[in-house]
């Protein structure tokens, strides 16, 4: 996977933007726990997380809720 070249709050770290846009509501509650996780609180509602492999480890798990721009 190559890594995204994002400039945001993270220094000049690479980073990506998450957007929640599907509810967690119905779906297994550790999916829920990752949403939570990765800070996103609402639908549309999109945040800067750090390019890590942990990251891209949440992501991947909640990937048919959330939309990443940046990779």
């Amino acid at each position: 996977m190559a890594m995204a070249q994002g400039t945001g709050k993270a220094g000049g770290r690479a980073t990506l933007k998450v957007t929640l846009v599907k509810s967690p509501i119905g779906f297994n509650r550790k999916q829920a726990a990752v949403v939570t996780g990765l800070g996103l609180r609402r639908i549309r509602h999109t945040v800067e997380v750090l390019d890590t492999p942990e990251s891209r480890g949440m992501i991947r798990k909640v990937r048919h809720l959330v939309t990443v721009d940046g990779e």
